[in-house]
């Protein structure tokens, strides 16, 4: 113990990491065999025991969201995300299962096709970009942009067949919108086909190529999008030499979403080579049974009961909480945000990333929950609030039917955190992780019906509700191996920021990537950078001492304190001369 009594953590043996059992234990009823072929499907194994720990082999919260969903469709039954959580084992859900603990409800009906004759709503999502862009048109906040490095052997004729077999297979991508009445709906084109220009950059010197194609991509993603007319997709092919190319596809968000991107991409990995080779191409690729549009009735008809009561919780989580993060800023607030954005990437080092992941394991969380509430912190630290709401982004791909689709499903959660009380950053977690497992649960509720419903009051000069943005990305786009081509997700800076700040993080074999993305209405680049030091100061901390209270974990560098409290404190004027004194 410390002389105060607590337990002191740093004087007792490095305990060894719990791992998952060596001892594969095979499933022993039939609903844990049909959970051993869903775990093993979703995380990508061979083999998965009836007592290995979900989040031990590989599962997160977005791969528990497709477990919930496949055991609804495999079994019928309805369980939130909380229970993998509480039961991270198949040999416990089986038995929660059994049981029937009182978590289980009734399955929604499944989404099935619509009449096309009939008029097609718009999703909430969709209604409310469309209001956005009545309210605000020209704006290029909403493109999402995706460039791909393609390495090899490259035949640009097959790339743009495949890539128009997508549009033909996906009603979305063939999409705009009307109004009649006041009222906005969803057009179907019959057909589209999208041009692929392509653009040599091989005859410039090889040292400027680089340079011009990440104008040219740049360029290419901020050019707007007309709603009515399309198409809302475009792609664009550079050459940078004979075995180098990129490709850049830029849809609006309106159809499209970064879950979108990667099946995109993968449906064209697997149509090219069967284009190339003049074969036919389209079947190799399973039918859909629903699109998009027939989604977004569904939502307005079978999910509204749901939705009635998703809003109760909301309207009790959020009842009271600050509609302003007040963030010290380098400028004033504008009126109208422009959406001008600029972005500071750093990796986090592997060690660092690796005691993350350790301390997330040993407390129940994920990653998600470990780096949100780390971010809570640094958000607090800067503005002094200890009721802070931050944005975050969830697939909502939560039915098996609707995640081969190419649509705009992303949904946005606003995390409320409470860091009242002093509470050490394990105690935080704690608190976030609670808050992250309701939310989940009640993931259904738009963000636009949410907004809408809070009645809150309109303010041009910020974004409604919160302000700053929290991602992990746990489904980044994907690196595709062809026989004779290599596709590599390529990093693209649009210049845009729709928030204040969004802090973006993306897993590789390792480490961790971090973007600090934000809007130059309001910060300097200096000022992010300091930012960004100063939170992966504080995750250092966090690794090193759980249990040290939040507001004395440290921001400060070494150098940054020395100047604080000695270089810009060393004010005392010279000392004078000793001289003697007259006489009284």
């Amino acid at each position: 113990l410390t002389p105060n009594g607590k337990v002191d953590r740093k004087a007792l043996p490095q305990p060894e990491r719990t791992s998952a059992p060596t001892t594969l234990v095979a499933p022993r009823t039939e609903t844990e065999t049909t959970l051993a072929r869903i775990w093993a499907d979703v995380l990508g194994l061979e083999q998965v025991g009836v007592h290995h720990n979900f989040f031990e082999v590989g599962g997160h919260s977005l791969l528990g969201t497709q477990v919930i969903s496949r055991v609804r469709q495999s079994l019928g039954v309805e369980l939130p995300l909380r229970a993998l959580f509480e039961a991270p084992t198949i040999a416990a859900l089986a038995q929660r299962i059994a049981a029937g603990d009182g978590q289980i409800r009734r399955a929604l009906p499944p989404i099935q096709r619509v009449d096309r004759a009939d008029e097609l709503p718009l999703s909430f999502a969709q209604q409310r970009l469309w209001f956005i862009d009545q309210l605000q048109p020209g704006m290029s906040g909403y493109n999402i942009a995706a460039a791909v490095k393609l390495t090899g052997v490259l035949d640009a004729r097959p790339l743009w067949q495949s890539l128009n077999d997508v549009v033909a297979r996906h009603e979305v991508l063939r999409t705009t919108f009307a109004q009649r009445d006041g009222r906005a709906y969803q057009v179907i084109a019959p057909s589209l086909s999208i041009d692929l220009p392509l653009v040599d950059l091989c005859p410039l010197p090889q040292t400027e190529r680089q340079a011009q194609a990440e104008r040219l991509l740049t360029t290419e993603a901020q050019r707007l999008f007309d709603l009515r007319r399309g198409p809302l997709l475009r792609a664009l092919l550079l050459r940078l030499d004979e075995q180098t190319h990129v490709l850049l596809l830029t849809m609006h968000h309106s159809i499209s979403d970064g879950w979108s991107l990667g099946v995109f991409l993968r449906e064209i990995a697997a149509l090219y080579p069967a284009h190339a080779a003049n074969t036919p191409a389209p079947a190799l690729l399973p039918e859909l049974s629903i699109q998009y549009a027939d989604f977004a009735v569904w939502q307005r008809t079978e999910l509204a009961a749901v939705l009635e009561s998703q809003l109760a919780y909301w309207r009790q989580h959020l009842a009271g909480a600050p509609t302003a993060l007040e963030l010290p800023t380098d400028r004033p607030r504008p009126a109208v945000p422009t959406l001008r954005g600029a972005q500071h990437s750093a990796a986090l080092p592997a060690a660092l990333a690796e005691a993350l992941r350790t301390l997330s394991a040993s407390e129940g969380t994920t990653l998600f929950m470990t780096l949100l509430a780390a971010f809570d912190v640094l958000l607090h630290r800067y503005t002094g609030q200890t009721d802070i709401v931050v944005g975050s982004p969830i697939a909502n791909r939560n039915r098996a039917e609707i995640e081969p689709l190419i649509g705009f499903f992303v949904n946005t959660l606003a995390l409320r955190a409470d860091l009242s009380g002093q509470p050490t950053f394990r105690e935080l977690l704690c608190r976030v992780r609670a808050v992250a497992l309701e939310a989940y649960a009640h993931q259904d509720l738009p963000f636009e019906r949410l907004v809408d419903a809070l009645q809150l009051p309109r303010d041009l000069s910020r974004p409604p509700l919160f302000q700053v943005m929290f991602v992990l990305q746990n489904a980044p786009l994907p690196s595709l191996n062809l026989e004779d081509l290599t596709l590599e997700p390529v990093t693209i800076d649009s210049r845009t920021s729709r928030f204040d700040l969004t802090l973006e993080l993306v897993p590789t074999e390792h480490a961790l990537t971090a973007t600090f993305e934000y809007s130059t209405d309001l910060f300097e680049a200096q000022t992010i950078e300091r930012m960004a030091a100063h939170w992966q100061m504080l995750l250092t901390a966090v690794v090193a001492d759980p249990d040290q209270p939040i507001a004395t974990l440290p921001l400060l560098s070494e150098a940054e304190t020395r100047q604080l409290v000695h270089e810009w404190n060393a004010t005392a004027a010279p000392f004078p001369a000793a001289r003697s004194l007259p006489d009284l």
